[in-house]
């Protein structure tokens, strides 16, 4: 019978970021804004690179992927959080939160994946330049893409198998604005092992594709190092640049939020924020600020757009002016006769 009241708990409540209402609406309109820039932003990237033939090499080639990534990483938890931060009962079914937990991991180890493939993308690219396409072919890529798609659904089927027969006491409360590892503290059982497989996997995943993304740019490192002219050392970190800083937010707010110890604590809905809220907005941002061909190619497309639009403006006035000498004839005929 306890083992059927326990199965009987069917919503988790979602605490948020905060229980005062003027606090939640402020957080409301602000993530809001930040959630539509992210839509806009990684929208126009994936518009853009695939408009633009210049940019239709690999390294842009990850970065469509990326912004993909960050669209739906960030829809994950941004709309329920914006939800609860203007309903009162702040719940989620306990299936809606494990499914919401499975396409966090997923998405982010992907993420994590991609990045390493981008390291190594700006590896080859650098030393070997000339035969950058042949190095990384569209059929490498595409392989190198599902690698980091399959991998990572398979890293969070297995991780999300170990919550999915837990059973939950009456404490439905989980300190966070999303469900990613708080459920567990909610199971009535030890979930000690579970949950230590569940952080090992994280861990290691992330170590893993951190150690590759290493070994990557100190071979950068050496090659650039190799080269004799400063204006050729500083062009070639300056295609690393916008690259490092999305793995500097991705990998360090994502060490730091797994790493806190106290679940709940303010610190460690900061860094979830940042890795799961602030850096897709942050990353089209990033690769169109401080690259050259991005910011070429968003000039290309709005000059075509906004010559289409002349042009078909002009088209109409043309038209309407046609029209309404038209009339006046017509009118000039009726009086006439």
């Amino acid at each position: 019978m306890a083992m059927k009241n326990y199965s009987a708990v069917s919503e988790f409540i979602l605490l948020g970021l905060s229980i005062d209402p003027h606090t939640q609406a402020v957080l409301f309109v602000l993530f809001l804004l930040i959630y539509l820039l992210t839509l806009m932003g990684n929208f126009l990237m994936l518009l853009m690179i695939r408009a633009d033939f210049h940019l239709h090499t690999p390294m842009y080639f990850f970065l469509r992927r990326l912004s993909f990534l960050d669209l739906c990483h960030s829809s994950i938890t941004v709309p329920k959080m914006l939800e609860n931060l203007l309903s009162e009962s702040k719940t989620i079914f306990v299936e809606s939160c494990l499914a919401q937990a499975f396409f966090v991991f997923a998405t982010g180890g992907t993420e994590a994946r991609l990045l390493a493939v981008m390291a190594y993308d700006r590896y080859v690219a650098i030393s070997s330049p000339l035969l950058c396409g042949q190095g990384m072919n569209n059929q490498l890529c595409i392989g190198l893409m599902w690698n980091s798609w399959g991998l990572a659904f398979v890293d969070a089927l297995i991780n999300i198998l170990l919550a999915v027969n837990l059973d939950y006491c009456e404490d439905q409360t989980i300190p966070h604005f999303s469900c990613e590892l708080s459920f567990f503290h909610l199971s009535c059982f030890d979930t000690s092992t579970s949950f230590t497989l569940l952080l090992c996997s994280s861990v290691l995943h992330l170590f893993g594709t951190f150690i590759m993304i290493v070994s990557s740019y100190a071979r950068i490192v050496c090659t650039i190092l190799s080269i004799s002219s400063t204006s050729g050392r500083s062009k070639a970190f300056s295609t690393c640049f916008s690259h490092l800083t999305t793995i500097i937010l991705f990998y360090g707010s994502g060490f730091l939020s797994y790493f806190l110890p106290t679940s709940g604590s303010t610190l460690e809905m900061i860094f979830s924020l940042q890795y799961s809220v602030i850096t897709p907005m942050l990353n089209p941002l990033i690769y169109s600020l401080q690259n050259k061909e991005v910011k070429a190619a968003m000039g290309r497309m709005f000059r075509k757009y906004f010559h289409s639009l002349l042009q078909y403006t002009q088209n109409d006035n043309e038209r309407g002016a046609e029209l309404l000498r038209y009339m006046i004839k017509q009118w000039t005929l009726r009086r006439v006769s």
